[in-house]
């Protein structure tokens, strides 16, 4: 699959910018092929440099402020160069993904309102020109899938997706923004929690899940949250019982939850506490690579990103 972005023409130049995707579809981790080809006019266009971004849209830190369109991740791919008048100039790229990159397809599916783009930075002097954005569609990791896919199979189901701006107390995290899954609270685990949120913060090695506990008194206008963290490797995903291992967090987690409810002041309007429960220690595989199709097929790219 081809994917072509709306062109976009700079101003006096008359230079025409599209960039091409080898395969929209790709993995937190991989590398995204493709090109950006530039038309010069009747002049020579001497072009400072081009510039790759990951846009997406994010809630600000901020409660009360609208989300807004936010570029997480930059990398340069072409220096100083001329496009003579009436020529075209190519450039190929393989953009490395970071791996906190989030993820907006799941099952084939988009993940509710979460679009990811990539937008073409032309510098032209005096004109810096930031071209159409192109789709990109993040499936998620082999370890990410097998995640969502035991919840899908506890009951679990997702209400709504979205990012958000801001760092994480505690966590190593090399984005300005993570993604929030919520979800619907599944029958079994009903009455200490009323909603669960997800969040991942992935790297080369493996993840590390949290699992935000909600428990909502409507009546009484009382809430009560806490957070559990969880440690797992990329490396061994494959001989693993996600299920089993998803409900031991869950029923892990939610046993702190309530023991923290039964402690707390319910005057309050939140009362927060943060718990770190990791696996017990596995090999880590440091590099452990992705370029193969498990969790689904039709992913492009190749390598690690940064």
């Amino acid at each position: 699959m081809r994917l072509t972005g709306v062109s976009s023409e700079s101003g006096w130049t008359g230079l025409s910018v599209t960039t091409t995707l080898t395969n929209p579809s790709t993995r937190p981790g991989l590398r995204l092929p493709g090109r950006v080809t530039l038309a010069a006019g009747g002049e020579d266009v001497p072009v400072r440099h081009i510039r790759l971004g990951l846009i997406a849209q994010a809630e600000p830190e901020d409660p009360g402020s609208p989300r807004r369109l936010v570029q997480f991740h930059q990398v340069p791919v072409a220096g100083r160069f001329v496009v003579p008048a009436g020529r075209r100039r190519a450039v190929d790229f393989a953009l490395p993904l970071p791996w906190e990159t989030p993820v907006t397809i799941f099952g084939e599916v988009p993940l509710m309102s979460l679009r990811t783009g990539l937008r073409t930075e032309v510098s032209v002097d005096p004109d810096l020109d930031q071209g159409a954005m192109v789709p990109v569609f993040v499936h998620p990791l082999p370890t990410q899938q097998h995640i969502l896919a035991a919840l899908d199979t506890l009951g679990f189901v997702m209400r709504q997706a979205g990012l958000q701006l801001g760092r994480l107390p505690g966590v190593e995290q090399t984005l300005p923004l993570y993604e929030r899954l919520g979800y619907w609270v599944a029958p079994l685990y009903a009455g200490p929690i009323t909603e669960l949120e997800l969040i991942f913060v992935t790297n080369a090695a493996g993840l590390e899940v949290l699992l935000w506990l909600d428990r909502r008194l409507s009546l009484a206008g009382v809430t009560h949250q806490s957070i559990s963290r969880f440690r797992v490797w990329h490396a061994g995903q494959d001989r693993r019982d996600w299920v089993a291992t998803v409900d031991g967090w869950l029923r892990h987690a939610i046993n702190r939850h309530a023991a923290d409810a039964a402690h707390a002041d319910w005057s309050a309007t939140i009362s927060e506490s943060a718990h770190v429960s990791r696996h017990p220690d596995e090999p880590v595989a440091p590099g452990y690579g992705l370029g193969g199709t498990a969790g689904g097929g039709g992913i492009g790219g190749g390598g690690d990103g940064t």
